[in-house]
């Protein structure tokens, strides 16, 4: 009786409640013309059933309720990086009068570029209908994601049918790249306000005489560097801060071009060298810019203002490699919004000897340049010699096949 009632009702799950009653009214016109103490008992039992099956179908999984929250490492959405894991919690409500022993829930999550990643688990709810569903995401690369519709299964306690469910709950949230520490950046500045020619512009500017504030004091400090009114009010010694010189402005490049990068990996590097440099230039109080010279190339002006560095970092999360036309006429077009004398750093995985038409084009347009010379991570690394010529004219020229290289590169200026 069982197998076949749940036969018939699967067959017409989409008018369930007109099954229902179908059965039921077939048992009951039975009773009518057979009579009889078992087909009464009969007829009760389909009874019972179909009350408990209509019952069920104002409740339930289709009626299912949920609220999802996002948190990372820090349990804060806005500052997920590339490579982290993602912890997920799910609440879920199911309303009703009828328990229900288990529920499955299917979790799809969606990258920008098409890519997506699914995830299955049950939960038991409980008496009232509530259950918590945490799991974690694998590493996440950069971009922006969103959850697809939760698809929901569960069967009645008696296993007889099978109800199913769909709910959308909006959820949206963006990585950011990779990112690493860059403790100082070597780089020689022509032209420079700052100097002569070959001036070394590096993280250990000189200070003026201009106090900033007050600081602890360090070991080695000199005696004229203590301020002594705040080491006599705090009772611990404290000692002058000044100003820095400040750096030159830096707009950094990022090349875009289609058919210049090997891989994905390779591409990622890139984003994530200029991420970094973007946060050192933060750290060192200087004006950093950026450019993405992709298809549709995004120009943002150098600044020292935290809320502008942040929109460039936003900015990268969605960025790609899709120019088709040459760098020159893609920097020809904003040019005339780059700041006079300010360093140019070209982020590329092109050969020194492609890179020197840029950087001369660079020169030309007063304006400093250096030169990050992206390599692929999967390949053989090989010495490019047209870099060692850049060098010789005096221009500062990297060349990283990982990001981990990025600080030594910068730093010691050798790749």
């Amino acid at each position: 009786m069982r197998r076949a009632v749940s036969v018939f009702l699967n067959g017409m799950q989409p008018s369930r409640l007109a099954a229902v009653l179908t059965v039921w009214c077939l048992c009951l016109l039975y009773v009518l013309f057979q009579g009889g103490k078992t087909s009464l008992m009969l007829f009760s039992m389909v009874s019972l059933l179909s009350v408990y099956v209509i019952g069920a179908g104002f409740g339930g999984v289709r009626r299912v309720k949920a609220k999802r929250v996002i948190l990372g490492d820090r349990e804060r959405r806005d500052q997920l990086h590339a490579g982290e894991q993602v912890r997920v919690r799910l609440d879920v409500n199911v309303p009703g009068l009828l328990p229900m022993p288990y529920l499955v829930v299917k979790e799809v999550l969606q990258r920008h570029n098409g890519d997506s990643w699914s995830f299955e688990d049950s939960i038991i709810p409980n008496m009232r209908g509530a259950g918590v569903l945490v799991f974690l995401t694998p590493p996440l690369e950069r971009g922006r994601y969103a959850f697809a519709g939760t698809e929901c299964i569960s069967e009645d306690i008696f296993g007889i049918m099978e109800h199913r469910g769909r709910i959308e709950v909006n959820t949206e949230f963006r990585v950011l790249p990779r990112t690493i520490y860059i403790p100082k950046w070597n780089r020689n500045i022509h032209r420079s306000r700052l100097g002569g020619t070959h001036t070394t512009v590096s993280a250990s500017r000189r200070e003026t005489t201009q106090i900033n504030g007050v600081r602890d004091y360090v070991y080695g400090d000199r005696i004229s560097r203590i301020h002594w009114n705040a080491t006599a009010k705090t009772g611990s010694w404290k000692s002058k801060e000044f100003e820095h010189e400040s750096f030159p402005k830096t707009l950094i490049v990022l090349d875009g071009a289609e058919n210049a990068y090997v891989s994905d990996q390779q591409f990622e590097v890139a984003v994530s060298a200029a991420a970094s440099l973007i946060e050192y230039g933060a750290k060192e109080h200087a004006g950093t810019g950026l450019f993405t010279a992709t298809e549709e190339g995004k120009l943002f002006p150098p600044t020292e203002q935290a809320g502008e560095r942040m929109r460039m970092i936003q900015h990268l999360v969605d960025v790609d490699y899709n120019r088709k036309g040459s760098l020159i006429a893609e920097l020809e077009r904003s040019y005339r919004h780059f700041p006079q004398g300010a360093v140019l750093l070209l982020i590329s995985p092109m050969s020194g000897r492609e890179a020197s038409e840029v950087l001369r084009w660079v020169e030309a347009r007063g304006m400093n340049p250096c030169f990050l010379q992206i390599m692929n991570p999967g390949g053989k690394a090989l010495r490019d010699e047209s870099i060692s010529i850049l060098r010789s004219r005096g221009i500062s020229c990297y060349s990283v096949s990982s990001l981990e290289e990025l600080p030594a590169a910068l730093g010691g200026g050798v790749a």
